[in-house]
């Protein structure tokens, strides 16, 4: 899964922009990657939960099995 969305990145944006410096091309990346990224969509990945859902609820289980 990572492969493919690696994947996306370079060819969508990576190689159809240039970049001044590398903080200038990690600032630039990050955002496009948090605005590409769907974070409110069902994914089968994420047992049909948002991503956000999925990760809250993953999240939880932790620090539950850290109290215990």
């Amino acid at each position: 899964m990572s492969e493919a969305f690696n994947s996306v990145l370079e060819v969508e944006y990576v190689h159809r922009h240039t970049f001044a410096t590398r903080i200038e091309a990690r600032i630039r990346i990050a955002t496009w990657i948090t605005d590409f990224y769907n974070t409110r969509g069902l994914h089968s990945a994420c047992g049909f939960k948002s991503p956000i859902d999925y990760e809250r609820e993953y999240r939880a289980t932790l620090a539950e099995g850290l109290a215990a």
